[in-house]
């Protein structure tokens, strides 16, 4: 494993500045999450260095990467402008791409608009509700959730697990490290970004199939291979039935990148340098 600390730096993007963090040598992989950031994906970062210079960041929003108005809402657009505007400062040509859960959907929407950006990208469980039947259910669900947050926030949490099926886990680290992705000020600081402002827009997105699919051949949607059934393993799955492609079912659910980082990160290593580069 990759012992070197990474590298941190800022971009001053519009509205806001991005904190990232750069280690490891190779090909460019840029990390996209969202709401979930620089510290929540170390483990399968400090991996993936071994094979590539990985930058990872915090969204616009989140824990450091401050934003002029904090009551903006992220755009699937704005998100992906960010990510754009990351690449062309680091002036890498075509990157590696890992996006999870709304970070998959930032990553889709920069697939989308700025091809030439991407050299391959895995697409880990977008949650694009839009492309389900039972979308307009969902999307109730979702807003009754967020409405309920700003009542009460354990509760509208456990709601959302429940829905989406997912289980909170602590990162690989034993014991977690000082300031890690468990500080409980870190945690509800990243939720109430997701709850108030970054929920609504990115599970509402509708991708734009026709640009994505003749990308096909650098573009793989990920889904958890514990995961089948749970709502966005669904979505993963109805995105991969629009672009005609198959499901790669990654190791644990939608947070497996965090459980089995070790076989995570080596199928991820495998399926990017497999596809067909740009």
């Amino acid at each position: 494993m990759a012992n070197d600390k990474p590298v941190v730096q800022s971009l001053k993007v519009p509205g806001a500045r991005l904190h990232y963090e750069i280690q490891g040598a190779g090909p460019l992989l840029v990390v996209v999450g969202l709401p979930m950031g620089c510290k929540g994906f170390a483990p399968i970062s400090q991996l993936l260095a071994e094979h590539f210079t990985v930058v990872t960041f915090d969204p616009r929003g989140v824990i450091g990467s401050p934003l002029e108005d904090p009551t903006q809402e992220a755009e699937p657009e704005l998100m992906a402008d960010d990510v754009h505007r990351l690449i062309s400062t680091l002036d890498a040509g075509p990157v590696y791409l890992f996006g999870s859960s709304g970070g998959a959907v930032t990553a889709l929407v920069l697939a989308a608009q700025h091809p030439e950006q991407v050299r391959a990208l895995v697409a880990h469980e977008p949650p694009l509700l839009e492309l389900l039947i039972d979308r307009e259910q969902m999307r109730a669900a979702i807003d009754e959730i967020c409405d309920l947050y700003r009542e009460n926030r354990p509760v509208a949490l456990q709601k959302y697990l429940a829905l989406a099926n997912i289980r909170l886990h602590r990162p690989a680290q034993q014991p977690p490290e000082p300031n890690s992705f468990t500080d409980p000020e870190d945690v509800w600081t990243i939720l109430d970004r997701l709850f108030h402002h970054t929920l609504r827009p990115t599970t509402r997105y509708r991708p734009d199939i026709n640009a994505l699919r003749p990308m096909g051949d650098r573009i793989v949607i990920a889904g958890g291979s514990t995961a089948e059934g749970s709502l966005f393993h669904r979505t993963a799955v109805a995105l991969a039935d629009q672009l005609g492609t198959k499901l790669v079912e990654f190791p644990g659910d939608h947070t497996g990148f965090l459980t089995e980082s070790e076989s995570f990160a080596q199928l991820l290593f495998e399926v990017l340098t497999n596809a067909r580069p740009a």
